[in-house]
């Protein structure tokens, strides 16, 4: 850790390498840690070990694993201000998911409301244990780097929350060690939902309608097409305007959409279509501004996967870094728990 950096709040996430990237891992988080990287010492890190909970292709999990790196910094991340790295590149991350083990109760992990809604989707039989231990992982992951805030949404809450308890009971039983992080809720107008069903977030895994999402690589043409077909409202005034009214969620979810990506006001963005003739005005507005944003990422993120030496150098240099800081922690965490040190 950089002398610069000693006085700073740290803080840690990351985005799983399944599926392709959304506007929504975007607008929600990635471009989220682009605006906290000046103030906070930030790690970001690529939770390939969390990939594995569900059916994956190894294959697609290399391509995926860089294709997240290079997003991160193809969207803003500074190397200069943030520690970019693979989750499985550090072994501490497992070590210590498998050291909280003895200390979270199988109670709490019963309760995560994530297990439950995953589970549902498979046969019992399919359900791995470590989409149950997910949570656990989680908490190692954000207690290797004494984590005083982690960005999270709404949804991952509950997970912080267990995190949290761990280390509270961890210090209790063996002494401190872990700093208790705080969740880091994001800024309003970060949550972005489904274009095919507004009353969903928008998600990376979600394979039901080719309209559900806007991804980071889709072209201008796809972009237009999938924008245009976006749910807004059936009634006969058009409603340009925010609302929290369930019958305007597809109107509100587009204004959300131009608001993240100009960077204005809600009151600036509704003078913006004041004179509006309609939604077919507000659509054509939100494909502008989404595609001249993704065409700057789209040539970064081109230029970074045709040199995959190049992304690796990175990964590699924020593998060390990340590294010292966590097999610190990692050591500590033995020695409070009783382990023989290994002989020098």
């Amino acid at each position: 850790m950089t002398n610069s950096n000693q006085h700073r709040k740290r803080v840690l996430s990351g985005v799983q390498p399944t599926g392709s990237l959304t506007i929504g891992n975007y607008l929600g988080a990635i471009k989220q840690w682009v605006s906290y990287q000046a103030t906070l010492d930030a790690f970001y890190c690529v939770v390939d070990l969390h990939a594995i909970t569900v059916s994956y292709d190894p294959q697609t999990l290399v391509e995926k694993t860089r294709e997240v790196a290079a997003f991160y910094l193809a969207c803003g991340i500074n190397l200069e201000e943030s520690t970019i790295f693979v989750q499985s590149h550090i072994p501490a991350h497992s070590e210590l998911a498998w050291l909280l083990n003895g200390v979270a109760s199988l109670g709490w992990l019963n309760r995560m409301t994530q297990f439950k809604d995953k589970s549902q989707k498979y046969d019992t039989d399919m359900v791995s244990a470590g989409l149950l231990n997910y949570p656990i992982l989680m908490a190692a992951d954000i207690l290797l780097y004494q984590a005083e805030a982690v960005p999270v949404g709404d949804d991952q809450r509950q997970h912080i929350e267990l995190t949290r308890d761990i280390a509270q009971r961890f210090n209790q039983t063996f002494g401190e060690v872990f700093r208790v992080p705080d969740p880091m809720i994001p800024i309003e107008g970060a949550r972005i939902m489904g274009l095919d069903n507004p009353m969903a977030k928008m998600s990376k895994s979600e394979t039901g309608s080719q309209y559900h999402a806007l991804y980071l690589l889709d072209e201008p043409s796809v972009i237009k097409k999938k924008v245009m077909k976006a749910v807004t409202d059936s009634s006969e005034v058009p409603q340009l305007r925010f609302s929290d009214d369930p019958t305007f969620a597809g109107v509100n979810n587009l204004l959300t959409i131009y608001q993240a990506f100009t960077d204005k006001s809600k009151d600036e963005v509704e003078s913006d279509f004041a004179d509006a003739r309609g939604y077919g005005d507000l659509k054509k507005a939100v494909v502008e501004v989404v595609n001249n944003r993704l065409a700057t990422i789209q040539t970064e993120y081109h230029k970074l996967m045709n040199d995959a030496g190049y992304l690796d150098s990175i990964l590699a240099q924020g593998a060390e870094k990340a590294s010292e800081v966590a097999t610190e922690t990692l050591k500590q965490v033995k020695e409070k728990m009783g382990f023989l040190p290994a002989a020098q």
